[in-house]
């Protein structure tokens, strides 16, 4: 069993990366494997929309950091992915993500798997950019485990929002609760 956590932020160390990195911190306290994976600096192009992949059962881009980005999220037992909220809606490395994995649909290659979404947000649109990750959880067939909606603009901010801290706590002991502890 394996958790996987994606960053959709821009920023390497923002804060979307700082709640899905605290999320996956607890949950490896209780030697649960997790891999985190930050989409900054990845180049992930946008779905051209070809319909190849229903026949090639893979997106026909290939020349991108998509194809292992894949293979992470199809050997995963869950996703943890977070997205900064963009003009209220995930980033735009989250949607080219969301939308590449047309390519796993047509064979339901994720459904089954279990997830969390985190949205942050400086002000407004969180809510919205959490919308639009449960509607790709839910058309992959995820079971949804919850979320997290944060507070944070510059760097760092995120700290200093004690619910959306807290609520990583709770989520991680959610996510320990499914597969059960590995240090017992």
């Amino acid at each position: 069993m394996k958790v996987l956590g994606i960053s959709g932020s821009m920023r390497a160390g923002g804060n979307t990366a700082i709640l899905v990195q605290e999320v996956l911190s607890h949950i490896s306290e209780k030697g649960i494997p997790t891999e985190y994976i930050t989409l900054a600096g990845k180049e992930i192009h946008p779905c051209i929309g070809c319909e190849k992949c229903k026949e090639d059962k893979r997106c026909t881009i290939q020349n991108d950091d998509w194809p292992e980005i894949a293979e992470k999220m199809v050997h995963a037992d869950l996703l943890v992915i977070g997205s900064p909220t963009y003009y209220f809606d995930v980033s735009g490395q989250v949607k080219n993500l969301i939308d590449r994995t047309y390519s796993l649909y047509h064979d339901r290659q994720l459904a089954g798997r279990k997830a969390v979404a985190i949205t942050i947000c400086a002000d407004k649109g969180g809510t919205r950019a959490l919308e639009t990750l449960e509607a790709f959880l839910s058309t992959h067939e995820y079971g949804y485990l919850g979320h997290i909606i944060g507070r944070g603009y510059l760097p760092g901010d995120v700290r200093s929002d004690t619910l959306a801290m807290n609520s990583a706590k709770t989520i991680a002991d959610r996510i320990v609760s499914y597969f059960g502890t590995l240090d017992d």
